[in-house]
């Protein structure tokens, strides 16, 4: 009797053992299988983007026109160039993005991608942040191309660890935002003149702190003086990031 006793209190422990198992396994599977689907996405999008070159030669080309127009039509000295190259800086990467961010989304749509991806049994934040790493990428090579570019022409260091992070953080909120509003935008057939009309007045803060930030690292000044402007940085990142993987889906079923 004693032993039946055990066998009988042991196999219910086993069973409920294995049923708390359960959602944990289920929870790794689908975690796994997310991060499979944004991987694929990026993937996607690279693998085009280096076969055709259209999407990264036209914003290379279109970022290298507008620092050569600033460097020939401000003949200032150092110090005034100095002054201006947060401005500059940001003026070439906001254009080039948003040029990059319309023909990234307007691609898909021409060539049927973006129905493919919606008919996909993946979850439509998977391919929000799909497209927003691989326009993310696209951003920060064209950067690293122009920041050499740019310190050889106007004699500016722009080799700085603060000035690269502030750079970073705007290029990911910039992207963030702009994949939402381009998923929007281009379900229109105004799309190339819709987007810059929503982008620019939600993106502004963004800038403005990033130049502010991009100044201070410049000038050398204070730590105290450029904290306000980081922070407004990674505030907006996570809120409109958050926000945008919210309504992805919404704007994309429309």
């Amino acid at each position: 009797m004693a032993v039946k006793s055990t066998t009988k209190d042991h196999r219910p422990q086993t069973i409920d053992r294995d049923k708390s198992r359960q959602p944990s396994t289920v929870g790794a599977q689908s975690t796994g299988n997310f991060f499979k689907a944004v991987s694929a996405v990026v993937w996607k999008d690279l693998q085009a983007e280096f076969r055709s070159r259209e999407l990264f030669s036209a914003m290379l080309v279109f970022s290298l026109l507008i620092i050569l127009i600033f460097n020939f039509a401000l003949e200032l000295d150092i110090k005034t160039r100095q002054s201006v190259t947060a401005g500059v800086l940001w003026a070439t990467f906001a254009f080039a993005g948003t040029l990059g961010l319309n023909r990234s989304m307007a691609i898909e749509k021409d060539r049927g991608c973006l129905d493919g991806l919606l008919l996909a049994p993946v979850d439509r934040s998977a391919i929000y942040f799909g497209k927003v790493i691989s326009n993310l990428a696209f951003m920060l090579i064209v950067e690293v191309i122009i920041l050499p570019v740019y310190s050889v022409l106007y004699n500016v260091n722009l080799f700085q660890p603060g000035l690269l992070l502030v750079i970073l953080l705007g290029s990911i909120g910039y992207a963030g935002v702009g994949t939402l509003l381009a998923a929007m935008s281009v379900q229109t057939r105004t799309r190339d003149i819709l987007l810059p009309i929503l982008l620019f007045p939600v993106i502004i803060p963004v800038l403005l702190a990033a130049v502010k930030a991009s100044s201070g690292f410049l000038e050398g000044a204070d730590f105290s003086e450029i904290v306000l402007p980081l922070n407004i940085l990674i505030t907006y990142d996570i809120i409109f990031i958050a926000v945008a993987f919210m309504f992805f889906e919404n704007v994309v079923e429309e």
